[in-house]
């Protein structure tokens, strides 16, 4: 079903849908507040248009084929430059990383278009990008929904901890 799906580079242009798919997420995930929705929408616009402009943000958006103009959902990378640091696959030691980095952002698709394999699509598209650009990371934090699709395109639990005291 993936087929069914055309994949296109995110422009500066798209920073409304792009934010509107954001902040959709984290109401979902149950994390904003009533009232809070629309601020959260109009700022991360701001900072979309502005990063994607300078090459921060890398997005991507999927339409379906018959209707190019609909966006059924979208994903994408905040890159990060990080300092050198030990690279590994596992056990395998492969040698000291640059510290180029990406962290994977704002997966959403539509509710009409879910169970569809949009996701699953954009995922691809970013880790054959991530290859291409020889990243030495890729890191996302999953939802519960998320979190089995993550995991069967080889996406690992860390040892990542948050801050969290006052």
């Amino acid at each position: 079903m993936p087929s069914q799906f055309t994949i296109r580079r995110a422009t500066a242009d798209d920073a409304n849908v792009i934010a509107e798919h954001r902040a959709r997420m984290f109401d979902e995930m149950g994390d904003v507040p009533a009232g809070w929705l629309e601020p959260l929408r109009d700022k991360s616009s701001d900072r979309l248009r502005g990063a994607i402009s300078k090459g921060e943000y890398i997005g991507w958006l999927a339409s379906p084929m018959e209707e190019p103009k609909v966006i059924a959902g979208g994903a994408g990378v905040q890159l990060r430059q990080v300092l050198p640091h030990p690279l590994s696959r596992g056990e395998r030691w492969i040698g000291i990383a640059e510290g180029r980095h990406a962290t994977v952002l704002n997966v959403f698709t539509d509710p009409a278009w879910r169970r569809r394999g949009v996701a699953q699509l954009l995922l691809k598209q970013i880790i054959d990008w991530s290859r291409t650009e020889s990243l030495d990371g890729l890191v996302l934090h999953a939802s519960d929904a998320g979190r089995e699709l993550y995991e069967r395109l080889g996406f690992a639990a860390t040892n990542e901890m948050r801050f969290v005291g006052e």
